[in-house]
């Protein structure tokens, strides 16, 4: 299948496809006119790349993780795993810094409603 048929199955566009092509997640074969043509198995790929890049992976730990799938085997199953590890580690310590902010934040606000209060004209009663 073509490149538009691919994109069209997958529901990923042409630039993204070729991009994963540049970065060494798919491969197609080329007709003598230079075409990029994929086989079934790239529809499957495509929505595992999709996966993976939903799981918030680069498309550098991506092609790390691919050897796992295109040559399965106790090494490349281990290797993927402390991959996903580092990068589970990696998101989890972004989480605890987002929080951080998020409280910092929290605490501004507190100030600046507290200050807000003593701007208000005392009511008389």
């Amino acid at each position: 299948m073509r490149i538009g048929e691919l994109g069209s199955r997958t529901g990923v566009s042409i630039r993204s496809l070729r991009y994963y092509e540049e970065q060494g997640l798919l491969s197609s074969s080329r007709s003598a006119s230079g075409q990029r043509h994929y086989t079934e198995e790239e529809v499957e790929r495509v929505a595992f790349i999709q996966r993976l890049y939903a799981a918030g992976l680069s498309s550098r730990t991506i092609a790390e993780l691919l050897p796992c799938v295109d040559t399965p085997s106790e090494e490349n199953s281990d290797a993927a795993l402390e991959r996903m590890a580092l990068e589970r580690d990696r998101l989890s310590e972004h989480i605890a810094d987002l929080i951080r902010t998020r409280d910092a934040l929290d605490a501004l606000m507190t100030t600046a409603r507290r200050h807000r209060e003593t701007l208000r004209p005392a009511v008389a009663e």
